[in-house]
């Protein structure tokens, strides 16, 4: 298995494409921006698009959804109806998904968002916008903070200190980081 990486400048988002060593049937998270160099990763990888996940539905992270399913025949995953007319597979919190050779663990982290989902494969997890390296959203009322707080307390820090944290915004971690440094769980 392989994690590419896709950071889009226009909005300082991540995009993570997961896939075979060898190629074939891969998983895309958060596609902000559908653009040419991430084309050609794909491309370039010997990839196939199949599957989206969507760790909610603001627009830094849905953006490319459209082209990706214009380019590839892929299945959407998301918590809630996205803002434009596609199918789409619901997915609640607890389920557990067979995506090709790729299981995937979901847990909604209400807080930044109603519809904000994480996804846990193998050792990765993919946050969104739920938490970053280091700290939580700045923007949130006090009832969303709490939520938030107490919902990574529950479903994300009781998973393994050594997994892999891949925020939707800024740098990678781990769980036993941000549990000692992010200065919003202390």
């Amino acid at each position: 298995m392989k994690l590419f990486f896709h950071f889009v400048l226009s909005n300082f988002s991540n995009t993570y494409v997961i896939g075979p060593d060898d190629g074939g049937d891969a998983i895309i998270i958060d596609p902000g921006v559908m653009d040419l160099t991430l084309l050609n990763l794909i491309e370039k990888n010997n990839l196939y698009i199949k599957y989206i996940l969507v760790t909610h539905k603001h627009r830094y992270h849905i953006g490319g959804i459209k082209t990706i399913s214009k380019i590839y025949d892929a299945e959407v995953y998301s918590n809630m109806q996205l803002p434009f007319d596609i199918d789409f597979n619901k997915i609640v919190d607890g389920d557990k998904l067979q995506l090709g050779e790729h299981y995937v663990e979901t847990y909604n982290v209400q807080g930044h968002s109603p519809d904000s989902m994480i996804f846990k494969i193998n050792n990765m997890l993919f946050t969104g916008d739920t938490i970053y390296s280091g700290y939580i959203d700045q923007d949130l009322t006090i009832k969303q903070n709490q939520t938030l707080i107490k919902r990574v307390r529950e479903a994300i820090f009781t998973l393994d200190d050594d997994i892999l944290v891949f925020p939707g915004h800024g740098s990678p971690s781990t769980i036993k980081l941000e549990k000692e440094f992010n200065y919003h769980f202390k």
